[in-house]
């Protein structure tokens, strides 16, 4: 790595390793395919929307801290532009999206739906100007979401909730509608995005859940308030601080694919946890999933058009 150009520009972050992207790929990942089984381990005590209000409060405040402690300004101008709307889609819509969603169908499967990112991202990215479409990148998506379908009927097939499906998906697009909304502003520190984005979703999330007509009591157990505990900073300060800082080094399209390995992680948790059922088409499933993200990460980086 040239530590010259590292040193070229003080307004955005340094240069990485390539290493050091693959080790922010795999804890994401790693993070990310618990997270299902804690928002449905936490969906048992309380009210979804009301549980992602509560996480999303408290991120909010830590981050902020967090930041003030490191020295860094929350974002202004067009970077906070970037971080509002950041924070509207992956937080203010995608969670509560998620939660609602995890209701009705069981954690591992709810991940599965998460795989369509790439592909989405692929055209998104494509459509904006942002990235060109390499057909080996394509070709991995495609594979990658005829797994998904595999499992979506075999989802069907246990009577699982189409509303609930459906309501996991759009959050699925809607997430990677806010990595390339953030892509597209400028770079900037990842607690400050996510400070703020936070807070967004917060106050959003509140909204939604009055509207829904939810319960609002506090957490008084551990098994109301360990899940919010755990995916506030595992999730909240970790993964997602993790993916906004990827988002500044890697292609969108390329960070997308971490949405494909984690449904494994997910079925595998789901299944030991809440013993959720994995039958031969959601194996046949998830093995497509696999090649799609080997093909997709595969795929030759190339530069913004």
């Amino acid at each position: 790595m040239n530590h010259a150009a590292a040193a070229k520009s003080s307004a955005g972050p340094p240069s990485t390793s390539e290493g050091q992207a693959w080790l922010a790929f795999s804890a994401c990942a790693a993070i990310w395919g618990s997270t299902f089984l804690a928002i449905s381990l936490g969906n048992d005590d309380l009210a979804p929307v009301w549980a992602v209000t509560l996480r999303l409060g408290l991120a909010a405040l830590l981050l902020t801290a967090w930041g003030m402690a490191r020295g860094r300004t929350l974002p202004r101008g067009p970077a906070l532009r970037a971080a509002s709307y950041y924070g509207i889609c992956q937080f203010g819509i995608q969670l509560p999206l998620l939660y609602w969603g995890e209701k009705r169908v069981p954690s591992g499967l709810s991940a599965v739906f998460f795989a369509t990112i790439p592909l989405s991202s692929a055209l998104l990215t494509r459509a904006l100007g942002m990235e060109r479409l390499a057909p080996a990148k394509l070709a991995g998506a495609i594979i990658a979401v005829a797994g998904v379908a595999l499992l979506f009927s075999s989802g069907f097939r246990a009577h699982t909730s189409p509303i609930g499906m459906t309501a996991i998906l759009a959050s699925a697009t809607v997430a990677g509608v806010g990595s390339i909304l953030l892509k597209r502003g400028p770079r900037q520190d990842a607690i400050g995005v996510n400070a703020i984005g936070c807070a967004i979703g917060a106050g959003m999330a509140c909204l939604e859940s009055w509207a829904l007509g939810e319960t609002h009591r506090w957490p008084t157990s551990w098994a109301s308030l360990g899940p919010i505990l755990y995916l506030t900073v595992a999730g909240s300060l970790g993964a997602f601080v993790i993916m906004s800082w990827l988002i500044n080094h890697w292609p969108v399209s390329r960070t997308s694919y971490v949405s494909v390995i984690v449904p494994v992680i997910a079925l595998i948790l789901g299944s030991a946890v809440r013993r959720e059922r994995l039958t031969l088409i959601s194996l046949a499933g998830t093995a497509l999933v696999l090649v799609g993200l080997v093909m997709g990460m595969r795929a030759p980086r190339r530069p913004r058009l």
